[in-house]
């Protein structure tokens, strides 16, 4: 297989992709301690937080001394909404993203006009990280709205100077018409849903290996080396990984550079990565699986102090930009995220809207399977003794159409007899993850 060329020259390098290490880190010390008096002096939480603690703004003096600060958790959030974590006047806020909030409050998210800037930048440079150019024509298959995943990648894109064509999610087959029509160089999707979209492109009779598509930079998800394969073998194009969480700024956070392929590396000009024992909180070394905590250096707007990503991965030396250190694939969360076609799913949602409806009892469990290339969640729950049989099917009906409309994905539901679920004597054992047997 002989997959496009691609220019990755150097001298196409940002200031930052050219420093040294040692410059690197002294840039992360400044903006380190910069970080830390900004959250001192204008957010309370992080305030009470220090004073906790005991430390000052001026007891950061080396970049190991971050472990004086406290973590900040997606509850922190959560009990500062709507935006409480803002550092500057809400009146300098120049846009809002936020979560889903379907378990309760939503993380809410700030941008100054500085920080939308710096995102578009970031985002600029995972493109040129991943083979794209200025004047390519780049197609944004990622969900617009308050989800940070579309509009983060599409000012990305016209910073850098392509040519953006926002198709968002869904509508498959008007999006086939327009890679047809409009030949585009990039596209800006999930892997599973470019998988879909493959098998979508045979069945009008397009070959994927014969479309304009030369790169595609996927995110959103978790994804195999044997998807890559796949993608690269059907489509003929490089398949890169990007990664950003909307807590710290959304995509953009890191990338995975075109030429090697070897892990995503980590932006850290503006990101201050940890890896740390998620059992203890202690740090790990670089190479040793553990759990990732990101560090804001640059946000004006919300400044993030060692934020719990909850994924679990290693921190490996650079190599196609030698500075900026590495991070391995995921290969897990430390808490019961499911992760189904894209969209993120927590068993407590599904819980909130399994005790509304009537007839139905809080035993349940999540099973994941995988029978294809995709991901299938299968709700089983129990109805309460009383509810006759034949009411199964309407109580199925209307979980299932919850967990659509309120979560955002598809889900099988089975609704079993008094006794169908198995009981615990300590945790409920919620997420049956069959996948792997």
């Amino acid at each position: 297989m002989s997959l496009p060329q691609t220019d990755s020259r150097p001298d196409l390098y940002d200031d930052a992709e050219r420093w040294s290490i040692d410059e690197l880190r002294a840039r992360q010390l400044e903006r380190l301690q910069a970080t830390v008096t900004a959250s001192y002096e204008h957010v309370p939480h992080y305030r009470a937080q220090l004073e906790e603690r005991g430390v000052h703004p001026s007891d950061i003096r080396s970049l190991d001394d971050i472990r004086l600060l406290p973590f900040t958790s997606k509850n922190d959030l959560r009990d500062n909404y709507p935006f409480e974590m803002f550092a500057v006047p809400r009146e300098q806020v120049v846009r809002v993203h936020a979560s889903s909030g379907t378990t309760g409050r939503a993380t809410v998210v700030g941008y100054t006009k500085n920080d939308i800037t710096t995102w578009a930048t970031l985002v600029a440079r995972c493109i040129r990280a991943a083979g794209g150019r200025p004047g390519d024509i780049a197609h944004v298959s990622y969900g617009y709205g308050l989800f940070t995943g579309g509009l983060g990648v599409h000012y990305g894109a016209e910073h850098l100077g392509c040519t953006v064509v926002p198709a968002s999610g869904g509508n498959t087959e008007k999006q086939i018409q327009l890679i047809t029509d409009f030949r585009p160089r990039v596209i800006f999707i999930t892997p599973s849903y470019f998988l879909a979209m493959l098998d979508v492109m045979e069945q009008m009779g397009v070959d994927p290996k014969e479309t304009s598509l030369e790169i595609g930079v996927f995110g959103a998800e978790p994804w195999t080396q044997a998807m890559r394969k796949e993608i690269e073998e059907r489509a003929n194009m490089h398949a890169t990984d990007i990664f950003g969480l909307s807590e710290l700024m959304g995509p953009g956070v890191a990338q995975e550079c075109v030429e090697t392929k070897d892990g995503l590396h980590l932006w850290e000009d503006h990101f201050y990565p940890e890896i740390v024992n998620p059992l203890t909180d202690a740090p790990v070394e670089d190479g040793q699986t553990g759990e990732l905590v990101l560090t804001s250096l640059t946000k004006e707007a919300m400044p993030i102090l060692r934020y719990r990503t909850r994924d679990l991965t290693q921190l490996l030396p650079g190599t196609a930009r030698p500075a900026f250190r590495r991070m391995a694939k995921i290969t897990g969360r430390t808490d019961d995220l499911m992760i189904v076609r894209g969209v993120n799913v927590f068993p407590t949602q599904i819980e909130e809207i399994i005790l509304e409806i009537d007839g139905l009892t809080p035993h349940f469990q999540c099973v994941l399977t995988r029978p294809g290339r995709m991901d299938e969640l299968t709700i089983k729950v129990e109805a309460a003794g009383r509810v006759d049989p034949s009411a199964h099917e309407g109580m199925a009906n209307v979980l299932r159409s919850q967990v659509k409309s309120r979560i955002g994905t598809s889900a099988t539901v089975q609704i079993v007899g008094k006794g169908g679920i198995e009981r615990s004597v300590g945790k409920a054992r919620r997420i049956v993850d069959q996948r792997n047997l």
